[in-house]
């Protein structure tokens, strides 16, 4: 690995944004023909890095390198010239163009008003495609496509323009088990073609399952760069962190109480038939974690929907849904709310924050009602101010101005931490819904927001939570259902949970498909 020629060379790379540091003197070497991660806390500079490189941001200080030749880069179209492409971790796609347009949106090589060959470049693409087993249809609309499918789209744009260096921000954030192991499968296939990618992530299981090598950064700075093959994840833990992080948290076995909620034969038909819920029946008792195991796509997001007051309404719904004896099939998101129910979506871009909003404005959005927040006609901002910075201190939330800083401006563990301290902190809780939780957030983030979800559930809530990531299924649950098309196939009990029987292998025929 060492004779390796060098792809990418930094040498004391700093940038500010104002008075925040987000990179200091960061050197580091990428060979090529390898895969290389950065790994890092939310906030750590990864992204700022990455931006630098592709040349969105220019360095304040030091050089950059390219092939052993010194370079500087005013925009992306340079780094695209140096044969540098980057994936981000928020798509850019325009949903209504179609795969082909928006490979070549922007490098339409053609005269003046000369016509382009859709045609042939679609084919042209469909080849690409097809030599890098990443199989899609040049002519779908992107807006049709899953988001595994258009992750497809942006790797394959980067090599239509010819990249041999592959920068990937947060690759995984948004992918199921399935789609992760086939992005690795092409990712790993890259690499034996000669390509250099270089993967950005937190992700420490994927670090090393699938990186050569990877440089850890710790606020701006790069604390070291090792082999994978010669580390752990604890190791790696420390070195971004700084401190021994808990793997897996203490979870002692709870009391359970009286039921919370009782869902009961519940069907949920589409407009056209198709059934995404098929008699669904499961409680939830106070003081207990209920896990649900299951492909994405198997009803989860109908079952989430329904709880939340955002069902579709063409959707027809039967059976009952029971929140302590009172039924709320069919009531409003805040009527759901002012019973006593709190919410982490799926996707905290689509429904959980106000992206241009301040971080201190989102820590309100949703609970704008509560009266101790009420002044008058507006908001008592002494009140909201305490309360905002006490919920960004209990849950390491980092900013530069609680009241300018827009949520945008976060990393997206940071603003997943946002809406976690809020929806966990929500007075008279009596049911928490939990929708992939820890999507985007970094290794001691997650130790503590398990921790504050245990917590919680010692408080008396009854807890649903609903995970693609196995390992905090188990550590969390306490009795965890197997869906699979619609229904529960399997609900391992408190005693099977807590003896260690449900692994990979248990789930595996439950859900109708092999987890990982």
């Amino acid at each position: 690995m060492s004779t390796m020629p060098e792809a990418l060379v930094l040498s004391g790379v700093s940038k500010k944004f104002g008075a925040v540091e987000a990179n200091r003197n960061v050197s580091l070497t990428v060979q090529k023909g390898s895969i290389h991660a950065i790994a890092g806390e939310n906030g750590a500079g990864k992204s700022t890095l990455a931006r630098l490189i592709y040349g969105l941001h220019r360095p304040d200080s030091g050089t950059i390198a390219v092939n052993g030749k010194t370079v500087s880069m005013n925009s992306p179209k340079d780094a695209i010239a140096l044969g540098i492409g980057m994936v981000h971790q928020h798509f850019m796609l325009v949903p209504n163009f179609t795969v082909a347009e928006n490979i070549i949106l922007g490098i339409e090589e053609k005269a003046l008003f000369a016509s382009i060959s859709v045609r042939k470049t679609a084919e042209s693409i469909r080849i690409l495609s097809e030599r890098y087993g990443m199989p899609v249809d040049p002519e779908a609309l992107t807006g049709s496509l899953s988001v595994g499918e258009e992750q497809r789209v942006e790797i394959l744009k980067a090599l239509y323009r010819k990249a041999e260096i592959l920068i990937l921000d947060e690759p995984t954030a948004v992918l199921t088990p399935q789609e992760i192991d086939r992005l690795f499968s092409v990712l790993r296939s890259l690499r034996d073609t000669g390509k250099t990618i270089l993967i950005i992530t937190h992700k420490l299981d994927e670090v090393i399952s699938l990186a050569d090598r990877v440089s850890v950064m710790r606020k701006g700075e790069v604390t070291g760069t090792v082999e994978c093959r010669n580390t752990s994840k604890a190791e790696l833990a420390r070195m971004m962190v700084g401190r021994n992080v808990l793997l897996r948290v203490d979870n002692p076995v709870p009391a359970p109480l009286k039921p919370v909620l009782a869902v009961e034969n519940l069907c949920c038909r589409t407009q056209k038939g198709a059934m995404k819920l098929d008699n669904l029946s499961f409680t939830i008792r106070a003081g207990e974690i209920f896990g649900i195991a299951g492909v994405e796509g198997n009803g989860q997001s109908e079952l989430l929907s329904i709880l939340c007051g955002l069902n579709d309404r063409k959707n027809r719904l039967s059976g009952t849904i029971l929140l302590d004896g009172t039924t709320i099939t069919g009531r409003t998101p805040a009527e759901i709310t002012s019973l006593g129910v709190s919410h982490v979506p799926e996707d905290r871009l689509k429904h959980a924050v106000i992206r241009n909003f301040s971080v201190s404005e989102n820590i309100l959005f949703g609970r704008q009602r509560e009266q101790r927040f009420r002044k008058g006609f507006g908001f008592n901002r002494t009140i909201l101010d305490a309360y905002a910075k006490k919920l960004a201190g209990r849950y390491d939330i980092r900013f530069d101005d609680i009241n300018i800083q827009s949520l945008a401006s976060l990393s997206g563990g940071n603003q997943q931490k946002v809406v976690v301290a809020r929806e966990l902190d929500r007075p008279f809780l009596k049911l928490l819904i939990l929708a992939q939780p820890t999507r985007g957030v970094d290794i001691g983030a997650i130790e503590l927001i398990h921790r504050s979800i245990i917590e919680t559930r010692d408080n008396g809530v009854a807890v649903l939570l609903i995970t693609s990531e196995l390992d905090e299924l188990i550590t969390l649950s306490t009795r965890i259902g197997c869906l699979y098309n619609g229904s529960l196939r399997k609900i391992f009990t408190e005693e099977e949970v807590a003896e260690g029987r449900t692994d990979e292998e248990a789930f595996e025929h439950e859900i109708g498909l092999h987890i990982t």
